[in-house]
């Protein structure tokens, strides 16, 4: 089968190869699967950097989300066992964590509603305990993370205030139903959230980015308001001034949602549940900026790794073609029309 390799550490362009390798046999308590799609996630990126806080061993294949199918024709979801990653044509990943695959999403959209919505789910109800009628500010909203959170936290009942840079990302952010979005290219974050709000500034902050994006929200949190820690994608960690937050009377809130699979796996089981409901009611659904084929994995994630992508980019092997044909030929990577918050295409 193929399968993108790292063979040494670095940009993710330079050290990706594609090879042809044996397909990966399971071990006991894994099944093999049959990629049906595969999300691009900022985590393969340092994986690929040998930043991240797995470092399997060289070499190795990337791709930490995937619709797969079963050998016996069930479609689901799936964190692939890593040195086995999802950007090949299969993976192994364990049978008990498997998740069945949502009736009302196809393979690319199934494969990139697992991680970031996770996150989301899990950052905005257990974490940062949003309610109905708060406003939500969401960086880098036109992300595949961020994506996520403007359509939880609409679904929520939150008013959402999108960030986004440049015009296209910014219309992108409008199109998913943000009640304000926010060019950070050419505006102050800070202070168009304090002039929406009437001063009162944002009840919750959802901030994958860090560095500048931590510094303005720290600037328009609202009184007892939280800042949500999700990640780190402007590749800055920021240190928080620990007494601005106790004269400002906020919270500093940290999110590894990865840890939810191990100390509290039924809440993981609950939140795809709730995801799948979601997703059924039209109250969620993806935002796949493009959908590219498998010799394509390379370049989409160093448009992940380089910020430069709007939406989730998904790898669909094979012969599988989105509902629209918007499979891509050649390695070149075709871009969606983004999606509006309840489903539209």
């Amino acid at each position: 089968m193929q399968a993108w390799r790292v063979h040494t550490h670095g940009e993710p362009r330079e050290v990706m190869r594609l090879d042809e390798v044996p397909e990966p046999e399971p071990r006991e308590g894994e099944v093999r699967l049959r990629v049906r799609a595969a999300g691009v996630n900022f985590p393969d990126a340092l994986l690929c950097r040998g930043q991240y806080q797995i470092r399997p061993p060289l070499p190795f294949t990337p791709g930490v989300e995937v619709c797969g199918e079963t050998e016996d024709g069930r479609r689901v979801i799936a964190n692939p066992s890593l040195p086995h990653g999802g950007f090949a044509e299969y993976v192994t990943a364990p049978e008990a964590a498997l998740l069945p695959a949502p009736d009302a999403l196809d393979d690319a959209e199934a494969a990139a509603l697992h991680i970031g919505y996770q996150t989301g789910w899990f950052g905005l109800h257990r974490r940062a305990r949003l309610q109905p009628g708060e406003t939500l500010l969401v960086h880098a909203s036109a992300g595949g993370v961020g994506s996520a959170a403007v359509q939880l936290g609409k679904a929520a009942g939150a008013t959402v205030i999108g960030v986004a840079g440049g015009k296209d990302k910014a219309a992108a952010a409008e199109a998913l139903g943000c009640d304000l979005v926010i060019d950070r290219t050419s505006e102050d974050v800070a202070a168009r959230v304090k002039e929406f709000t009437g001063g009162r500034g944002a009840d919750v902050v959802y901030d994958p980015v860090g560095g500048d994006a931590y510094a303005a929200s720290a600037k328009c949190v609202a009184f007892e308001g939280r800042i949500l820690v999700v990640g780190f994608a402007s590749g800055r960690v920021p240190a928080p001034a620990l007494n601005h937050a106790l004269i400002k009377n906020y919270s500093v809130v940290g999110l590894h949602w990865g840890l939810y699979a191990a100390k509290d796996p039924a809440a993981v089981l609950a939140c795809h549940a709730e995801l799948t409901r979601l997703a059924a009611e039209g109250a969620v659904k993806p935002l796949i900026g493009a959908r590219v084929p498998l010799t394509g994995a390379a370049d989409a994630v160093q448009r992940v790794a380089d910020g430069t992508s709007t939406g989730r980019l998904v790898v669909v092997p094979g012969e599988a073609v989105a509902a629209d044909g918007a499979v891509a030929a050649g390695g070149a990577v075709v871009p969606e029309a983004p999606a509006r918050n309840g489903g539209d295409a």
